[in-house]
This record gives C-alpha cells, sequence and structure tokens, in this order.
C-alpha cells in the first residue's frame, strides 16, 4: 500500500496540518484526528512517506491512552470510522486504522517532557551547563546515562522550528501555579508506569513528551485530559535494552535511519527536503513495526 501523504475528505477542509496529522472539525465539542504517513527530519517534511506510519502511530497510542486510563482520562472517543459522524463514512479508506474522534480541549502552551536519561537535546545542554533545562545534575555523566531519578524538562509550544525548553518557573508564569504542578505531576506519574511497563517488553524509555488539555465536565468541573499522541516513537526515545551502552548515542525506533541518510547525503536542511531511496523507507518502517510489536504484543495491524 502506497504512503498516504496527505488526507482529501473533499468537501470538508482541514483546520490544520502538521508535520504528521491533518485535523478536521467533527462537530461542535469534537475533533478528528488523522495521522498521515508523513515522516519529517530537521524541522522539515520530507519527499518520502514511511508507508503505514500513521496507522502505526495511531494504533500505539490508542494502546497507550487504555493503558494509562487509571492514571489520566484521555481525549478519544472512539477510533471505529463506524462511529464517526455520517459525514466521514464516505472517507472510510482514508481513515480505517489511522485516525481518532477526540473531545475538542482547550490545550495547555506546554510540551511536558519527562527525561530518564541523557540524550538529546539534554545532553547539549548538559555538555555546555552541567545542567538540563536549568536542573543540576552530577558531573563526570556521560552521553545516554540514566539520571539519578527522572527529571521534568517542559518546553514551549513552538509552531516554526524547534519547541524551546524553558525552566519550570516559566511555566508557572505561563499557566499558574496549581496547573504546573498537576502537570508536572502527571508527567512524572506517567512517565514511571510507563517506562516500568516498556521495561518488562525489553526496551528502554529514555524520554518522551505529553500534552494535555482541559474540558468542562457536565458537572462544571475542570478535568485534565492527556491528548494529541502518546508514547509513539514519534513523541518518544525507545531505545533496545539488550544493547544499552551508555557513553554515546544509542540505536532507537524512530527515524534514525532517515536522519542517516539525510547526513550521509550532507542535505542542507533546507527547502525543498529531498526524497528517500526504498531501502531507507523499508528500514524506517521497519523499525516503527518493531516498536509498535514490542510494546503492544500484536503482530499485525488491525485491517
Amino acid at each position: 500500500m502506497p504512503a498516504l501523504l496527505q488526507t482529501d475528505l473533499s468537501p470538508l477542509q482541514p483546520i490544520a496540518r502538521g508535520k504528521v496529522r491533518d485535523l478536521y472539525e467533527a462537530g461542535e465539542d469534537k475533533l478528528l484526528f488523522i495521522a498521515t504517513d508523513r515522516i519529517s527530519a530537521f524541522d522539515h517534511v520530507l519527499g518520502s512517506g514511511i508507508p503505514d506510519k500513521g496507522r502505526i502511530l495511531t494504533q500505539t497510542s490508542l494502546f497507550w491512552f487504555d493503558f494509562l486510563k487509571p492514571l489520566i482520562a484521555n481525549h478519544v472517543l472512539s477510533s471505529n470510522v463506524a462511529e464517526f459522524p455520517a459525514n466521514l463514512q464516505q472517507h472510510a479508506d482514508q481513515l480505517r486504522g489511522r485516525s481518532m474522534l477526540v473531545r475538542k480541549a482547550t490545550m495547555f502552551p506546554v510540551e511536558c517532557v519527562a527525561r530518564g536519561y541523557l540524550s538529546g537535546s539534554g545532553w547539549k545542554d548538559y555538555q555546555q551547563t552541567g545542567r538540563v533545562c536549568g536542573i543540576a545534575l552530577p558531573s563526570g555523566l556521560k552521553e545516554s546515562d540514566r539520571l539519578p531519578k527522572p527529571i521534568f524538562t517542559p518546553a514551549a509550544k513552538n509552531n516554526i522550528g524547534h519547541d524551546e525548553n524553558i525552566g519550570f518557573d516559566a511555566v508557572i508564569k505561563t499557566i499558574g501555579d496549581e496547573n504546573a504542578e498537576n502537570l508536572r505531576s502527571l508527567t512524572m506519574q506517567i512517565y514511571a508506569k510507563a517506562s516500568a511497563y516498556a521495561e518488562s517488553k525489553g526496551l528502554i524509555l529514555a524520554d518522551t513528551k505529553f500534552e494535555f488539555g482541559t474540558i468542562v465536565t457536565s458537572e462544571g468541573a475542570t478535568q485534565i485530559l492527556l491528548a494529541d499522541e502518546v508514547l509513539t516513537p514519534d513523541s518518544s526515545r525507545y531505545w533496545p535494552a539488550a544493547t544499552y551502552n551508555p557513553g554515546g548515542a544509542q540505536p532507537s525506533f524512530d527515524k534514525q535511519y532517515v536522519r542517516d541518510y539525510l547526513e550521509e547525503i550532507r542535505w542542507n536542511k533546507q527547502a525543498p527536503a529531498p526524497a528517500l531511496p526504498q531501502n531507507v523507507i523499508e528500514r524506517t518502517r521497519e523499525k516503527y513495526l518493531e516498536a509498535y510489536r514490542l510494546l503492544t504484543g500484536n503482530h499485525d495491524l488491525p485491517a
């Protein structure tokens, strides 16, 4: 099956197209999230997609939303296309397996990042300052080292380029003390539960990011929901535990082959983004599928 790079639900028009997801209005208080097969690297959407990537991301998120229900409610109403509004039924072939009908929530303008290991931008920050997002860490840590304890390193949402790492004080200024404390607590609880589960499946969850929003319940109370995607290889850094060896970068279940290829061809990281060769597409798809299978226990994607 070819990669789905862009949805077309005519006459409906998307309200947003992100690097991966297309969003549509689906009623007064509902949204339709569709994960395409687009893939981005170095802040550019590439000219090739990864077949089934959107289905893998959606099914992985659905697994985790269900797994985390005892801890926190989420925005998912249904992933069964037969239960979607009537005007979407004609587009079932595009929607099946890669879409979610969700509650419309008021989103917090903060990416909630949990880190248990020193990698990525956290490692770069530590090399320069001995801290990660202002949090002091012991000296002498190596790249990919496990941290003494997981840390909360939030980021301000930025629709252009990378999100900007911010300190906890900035979160308080942005959303208030009570909301900031709640999001930090929820982030660290979810990370602890998810990383313990991932470890039982032979995976290290090095770091991950969450998005939260609020709804007003029928009783008039404000409720925090876990939203967007959750604990996918796009939003999380998973490493195979069997080969974990701190002191350098670790193999991961995400875009590693894509990034390596783009560095190899010395792309200048300016538009237009190049297309990918078939072998890189296939190897990347296999890594996403492997993560899905290890985490969910499902061998195949739902039909």
